[in-house]
Formats: C-alpha cells, structure tokens, sequence
C-alpha cells in the first residue's frame, strides 16, 4: 500500500493505491488508524484476485458470506470511516464485475486486490460515532444532535 496526500485545507485528501495481495479492509483500517481518522468518506476502482461479500440477513441479524472466487473488476467501491469507542471503523459496499459483464453487489468483508485498488480517501469535518443498535444488532452511525 501505497499513499500521498493530495489535497489538504481544513480537511485532508489522500490517494490510496493497493496493490496485489493486499486485502482491501485490512489495508485501509492501517491507513486509517495511523492517520488518526475519527471520519472520512472514500470511493474506489480497480481489480480483485478474489473477495468475499456479505448480505445482511435481518432474521439472523448476521451477515450471509458470499465468496467471489475468480478475477473481478472493482466497478464501485465506496465507504465510511467512523469511530466505533475509540478505535476507527470502516464500512464498505462493493459493485464487482464479472467476465461476462454481469455485476455483484454488497457489503465488502474481503477483497484481494490483483492488480491494483485506487481510493481516494476525504476527511470529513465532523466526528462520526458508531453505537450498537439494538434492533438490527450492526454498530451503526449515531448523530448526536441534528444541525439547523
């Protein structure tokens, strides 16, 4: 993993360049911790070996895995950074596309980046906090009060 800041006023811009054999969330939940993100939106596209993406089942209140297991484009990847306690959180979902041309969809829970994943990575001004939820039983944003 590769990054550069590329922009940087009140808040901070990074490029984020994966390459082969990086795992998508292990890599940008490093990124995140050293940078010191309490909340940050990114988008990305590039290319999986293989991923792993998940359906939120509501009656088991889990996630179904659904593997991908052959060489998919990355059509969208786009996602969160929010506190969850102290320590940074991600949230990712995923459009993939297959040989074919037909697209997959979900919540990212692995990606094995070959050959590479481009994020662009934006700080958000505001801190953002995940809390349990107790009816879905996910950590989910909490806004603490609502602006004018």
């Amino acid at each position: 993993m590769h990054y550069q800041l590329i922009h940087q006023d009140e808040n901070k811009t990074w490029a984020v360049v994966l390459e082969t054999g990086d795992e998508a969330n292990a890599c940008l939940l490093a990124f995140a911790r050293e940078q010191h993100l309490s909340a940050a939106h990114f988008t990305a596209i590039g290319a999986f070996e293989r991923a792993v993406l998940g359906y939120f089942d509501w009656n088991t209140k889990d996630y179904r895995r659904n593997p991908v297991d052959e060489q998919v484009e990355v059509v969208s990847l786009i996602g969160d950074v929010a506190l969850k306690g102290d320590a940074p959180k991600l949230h990712m979902h995923a459009v993939l596309g297959e040989p074919d041309g037909r697209a997959l969809g979900g919540h990212l829970l692995e990606g094995h980046v070959r050959p590479t994943l481009e994020v662009i990575l934006t700080e958000s001004p505001a801190h953002l906090r995940r809390l349990h939820d107790p009816a879905s039983g996910l950590a989910l944003i909490h806004l603490e009060k609502e602006l004018p």
